[in-house]
């Protein structure tokens, strides 16, 4: 009788222990390359479905995608039926071009709002900025967690693969928008292909407001994400997750594994944080 007091007892402490304790939100950075580009057998036809069951089977909450075009978000949306999308073109700001989109679970995430602007002088329009090779933009949203009944804020961008003062200048404004624009003191995340390693001091202003996922998370990944399609197998990673307002990331890991036979699903290796909220905070 008194063995099984006690074992109903540990039973009580440890439902104690999980009250209040909101579930984990899962995010990806994801450069899923071009789908008009001349890759061989590593074409998008050749790996999309592949594509598709790594979301379906990883299952982020909220995942930003880098080198979309429109078409390729509309095969996401079409295989990947508990999603939805937002993000515009960054040549048009409609639909051609590149879209630095944000895909949610709508079954957990519901979108309160969003936006896209340019990393230029003139941020509101389709527009080049500084010495970029491309036109790059950042897709902002408002997002709430209907499983915690909180509120957060998802970012996602691309800076310039040639331009340094473009990737400089582009993530200072980044910055800069992510400082202004939280007055309600969300949680925040940063996702995006930055074109640099980390130590690149153009990640230095960054890191003053928010912490890296990679560097945080006591079970972490520090391996390279640009591949290649498998020629480089020696690099430092050039795919963030950055985060604040987050009690902790409990982990990083770059999704490695081949899917439905295929190999690679991109030339980069998709990146995935898992994230905790804090007992308290902003709903």
């Amino acid at each position: 009788m008194k063995k099984n007091s006690l074992i109903a007892w540990a039973f009580c402490l440890l439902v104690l222990a999980s009250c209040g304790k909101t579930p984990a939100l899962p995010v990806m950075s994801y450069n899923i390359r071009y789908g008009t580009a001349d890759d061989g057998e590593n074409s998008w036809p050749q790996r999309r479905e592949a594509a598709c069951a790594m979301i379906n089977e990883q299952r982020p909450a909220v995942f930003g995608v880098q080198e979309a075009l429109e078409m390729q978000l509309e095969y996401f949306q079409e295989n990947c039926p508990d999603y939805a999308y937002v993000g515009v073109g960054r040549d048009d700001g409609i639909h051609e071009g590149e879209h630095m989109a944000v895909f949610y679970d709508t079954n957990r995430i519901e979108l309160e709002n969003w936006g896209t602007y340019w990393l230029s002088e003139t941020p509101s329009e389709p527009s080049l900025g500084w010495d970029a090779a491309c036109r790059r933009t950042a897709t902002w949203t408002l997002m709430k967690d209907k499983e915690a009944g909180r509120h957060f804020y998802f970012v996602n961008t691309h800076l310039d693969h040639v331009g340094k003062e473009a990737r400089r200048l582009g993530l200072l404004l980044v910055v800069e928008r992510i400082g202004q624009m939280n007055p309600e003191g969300y949680p925040m995340i940063l996702t995006g292909d930055m074109n640099v390693y980390p130590d690149d001091p153009c990640l230095t202003q960054l890191r003053t407001l928010m912490d890296d996922a990679r560097v945080t998370a006591p079970v972490t990944d520090t391996l390279l994400t640009y591949h290649g399609w498998g020629r480089i197998t020696e690099a430092p990673p050039i795919d963030y997750v950055f985060y604040k307002g987050f009690a902790s990331c409990e982990k990083f890991e770059a999704i490695r594994e081949p899917y439905l036979g295929v190999q690679y699903i991109s030339d980069h290796y998709p990146v995935k944080a898992l994230f905790r909220y804090g007992r308290s905070g902003k709903k």
